[in-house]
């Protein structure tokens, strides 16, 4: 669980993340969504709701590192435009942020934001949708083959035990073999899918279930569209899906 708070968080030490790490994305999730669900309830409280929503915005940012977001827009930037997948896979690694990467991240902050600012707090709905998102990410590395040869952020999270330490880029191989998808990985991901349902249920009602259901739609079809455009996932794939998974889950779950 350490290792999954310090990737997915500043919280923590630095610890190289393994493939058995994504066991505990789930339940970090669903912590991380707490959190940003119990800083909506308190804004909402404190302030009118458009300063409550800015707020939980950044306070979400804040605590994830800007991690998601800075994929979301480099995975638009390699992933929209036209061009090949070496230079999709050039762009995905570049630090800079183009036009569709700027469209992507200003659309995904605005929706987010008037999904906060137009809704009265659920912080438990906002846990499983946190937690959904995460356990997204896991199945999709541990579905989809790593679409770097090399070395990359995500690419710790893939090697095999049996081709090197943790930190080998040469040992890099597709993330679905039976490694990755052991009985303990099928459970993790199974209880990370009831825990999602069950909070977001208990946040919001059927409409939550609606919500976590809409999420997971959302981010498979990042996921799909990765596999199109570059064979597979990467670090920032997995971010992108994550951030536009929630969005979509928070706007089912605010509708009217």
């Amino acid at each position: 669980m350490r290792r999954a708070l310090a990737f997915l968080t500043p919280v923590g030490r630095g610890d190289v993340p393994t493939p058995r790490t994504f066991d505990w994305f789930p339940l970090v999730g669903a912590l991380i969504g707490l959190a940003v669900g119990g800083v909506w309830w308190l804004a909402d409280r404190l302030w009118v709701p458009i300063v409550g929503a800015a707020v939980t915005v950044l306070f979400d940012a804040v605590l994830t590192g800007g991690l998601h977001l800075d994929g979301l827009a480099d995975a638009a930037d390699g992933l929209l435009p036209p061009m090949d997948r070496e230079r999709r896979l050039q762009v995905l690694r570049d630090p800079a942020i183009g036009a569709f990467g700027g469209v992507a991240l200003g659309s995904v902050l605005l929706l987010r934001f008037g999904a906060f600012a137009t809704a009265p707090a659920r912080p438990l709905a906002v846990a499983g949708l946190w937690c959904g998102s995460r356990t997204a990410m896991a199945v999709m590395a541990r579905s989809l083959p790593y679409a770097r040869s090399g070395g990359g952020l995500a690419s710790a999270f893939v090697t095999s035990p049996a081709g090197g330490s943790d930190t080998d880029t040469d040992s890099v191989t597709p993330s679905g073999n039976p490694f990755h998808w052991g009985v303990g990985s099928v459970l993790a991901m199974a209880g990370g899918a009831v825990l999602a349902g069950v909070l977001a249920a208990v946040g919001r009602g059927p409409l939550g279930l609606v919500a976590v259901a809409a999420e997971a739609v959302a981010a498979a079809g990042v996921g799909w569209l990765a596999w199109r455009r570059i064979g597979g996932f990467t670090g920032d794939v997995l971010g992108a899906a994550g951030v536009i998974g929630e969005t979509v889950g928070l706007l089912v779950m605010v509708a009217k």
